[in-house]
């Protein structure tokens, strides 16, 4: 696959190139894309990055103030776990089509759109008076951010040389990590929930305006026919190194959400911790995975195997996540678990994300494989909190660890099985 701005039938005649060798082709080696751009517009990535953190809000912000919400509109546990819940449900049915409006409508369109559409639902949600209009509003928002963030590694694709890719994909990669631990450090300082969802629809469309006029546009290019993209779409959804991203990328998502969505449960619950510790030693495990994203772009860079990387972290994270749920320790071992849990995952989301920017050299087929790699992680985000809820009511903690050693040990036999696809890359 050669040139960013593929006409219509070109792209087409690629995708479906794509799937007759299921991806298991040499990859496009760096500087291979006579279209790719000849340096990093680092202030540009830094924009993108910077609305990153603000859209990762969105989805922490609810977890810190899930009390005050309970209080306000009288939610039980149920009702609670629905508004966590919506941006879940709405990126494992609609992330790929999501990922094939790059195509249709460009890419920095889609993340000033995303971010609008947060801005709008968040400020909508300040002024909502029961469960129904919330959900609404977290609809609203959901949409959005599922728009910001298909269309992320397509922007940033275009801004970054190749060799400083993995390094830019590592960066990107730790928005979400690094925004809600933001959401769970100072939510909790601010008083009421709903000056909260004002100050997040007021950043939301600052950090529109900031895309709009930060962010060169694509270069113009006739609109592919929807037939192509839905060609694309199906292409890329059904080659195997794609695919197999995906599946990676669900099983990190479920031990995940799922480990540090309990996580101050389990602190308070077992460890006899108060409240206020809980959520300030889960916000420090949630912001370690940032440390973990950032020493892959430089592994990945140093000339570690990508699918070596995905082992190593999926392995680590199995035997810390076992060690927590299974093991009795003292307060301070397990909190070491924890972060060493999500240090090590951090290693994961660049390998996965910059691995499908690898695959595709097509910005537009890069969104396509990216709604798909985020479908699979919402896949494991509604899967993962559920299941382990559910296997904790009825056998306790230790029997968590059981979930969570099976998705790692899933998880290190798709990494080997990865080994081909990035057989070439150095």
């Amino acid at each position: 696959m050669r040139g960013i701005a593929l006409a219509p039938a070109a792209m087409h005649a690629t995708a479906l190139n794509l799937r007759d060798n299921g991806s298991e082709r040499a990859p496009p080696r760096p500087g291979a894309d006579p279209a790719a751009a000849t340096r990093t517009d680092w202030i540009a990535v830094g924009a993108v990055f910077a609305a990153g953190l603000v859209a990762a809000l969105q989805v922490g912000k609810t977890a810190i103030a899930l009390p005050a919400l309970s209080t306000d509109l009288g939610l039980d546990l149920r009702e609670g776990g629905w508004v966590m819940a919506i941006f879940g449900m709405l990126g494992v049915v609609a992330s790929v089509p999501a990922g094939a409006l790059v195509s249709r409508l460009g890419d920095r369109t889609l993340q000033v759109s995303g971010l609008l559409a947060m801005a709008l639902g968040s400020l909508l949600g300040a002024f909502a008076g029961s469960l129904a209009a919330l959900l609404a509003t977290r609809v609203l928002e959901g949409a959005g951010f599922l728009l910001f963030a298909v269309a992320g590694a397509s922007v940033l694709q275009r801004l970054s040389r190749p060799a400083d890719r993995n390094l830019v994909f590592s960066i990107w990669s730790c928005y979400m990590p690094a925004g809600m631990a933001l959401a769970l450090a100072f939510g909790a300082a601010l008083q009421g929930w709903r000056g909260f969802w004002m100050i997040n629809a007021g950043l939301c469309a600052l950090a529109a305006v900031l895309l709009a006029f930060g962010v060169r546009a694509p270069k113009a290019a006739a609109a592919a026919p929807w037939r192509a993209i839905a060609g694309d779409a199906l292409a890329v959804s059904t080659a195997r190194g794609p695919l197999l991203l995906a599946l990676v990328f669900a099983l990190y998502a479920l031990q995940f959400y799922a480990m540090l969505s309990f996580l101050p449960t389990l602190l308070m619950e077992r460890m006899q911790a108060s409240t206020a510790t809980a959520g300030l030693l889960s916000a420090v495990a949630v912001g370690s995975n940032v440390i973990g994203n950032l020493a892959s772009g430089r592994l990945l860079r140093l000339g570690a195997p990508r699918w070596t990387l995905i082992a190593a972290a999926s392995a680590t994270m199995g035997a810390c996540g076992v060690g927590v749920f299974a093991s009795d320790l003292p307060l301070g071992a397990l909190f070491a678990l924890c972060v060493l849990f999500s240090t090590a995952g951090g290693l994961l989301p660049a390998s996965v994300i910059g691995g499908a920017a690898r695959l595709l050299s097509s910005p537009a087929l890069v969104a396509i494989a990216v709604g798909l790699l985020m479908q699979g992680s919402y896949l494991g985000q509604v899967i993962g909190p559920s299941l382990i809820g559910s296997v904790v009511q009825s056998a306790g903690w230790p029997a968590a660890a059981i979930p969570t050693a099976i998705a790692a040990g899933l998880a290190i036999v798709l990494a080997f099985g990865l080994r081909r696809a990035f057989a070439d890359e150095r």
